[in-house]
């Protein structure tokens, strides 16, 4: 919707309003796709480094390095929990990518 005729309100929150969107451009919607991309970034480089400490606990464990195995339930734990909000996020964005291209314009 084209709020550019709304200039002329006297409203003053309303003429805000229209001169804010009228001089919006594409670098809000660039740094809030960065953002969201460092964010996925983020939790992609967690769950590696959980998974990589789970696997070293379990190799400590089998070699009898480490006799403790609540260090390695915690670590299998947090790294399944990880790997589970991953794999769900993977699986929204390959939904909405799919809506995205059912799409007609």
């Amino acid at each position: 919707m084209d709020i550019s005729s709304l200039l002329n309100v006297t409203s003053d929150a309303v003429a805000r309003t229209a001169a804010n969107a009228s001089t919006r451009n594409t670098k809000d919607v660039d740094e809030s796709f960065t953002s969201m991309f460092r964010s996925a970034l983020s939790n992609l480089n967690e769950t590696n480094s959980l998974l990589n400490n789970y696997e070293e606990e379990e190799v400590k464990f089998a070699l009898g390095i480490s006799e403790n195995t609540h260090d390695l339930s915690i670590a299998a734990a947090k790294a399944s929990t990880a790997l589970s909000y991953t794999v769900a996020l993977r699986d929204k964005f390959i939904e909405a990518y799919k809506e995205l291209l059912q799409m007609q314009i």
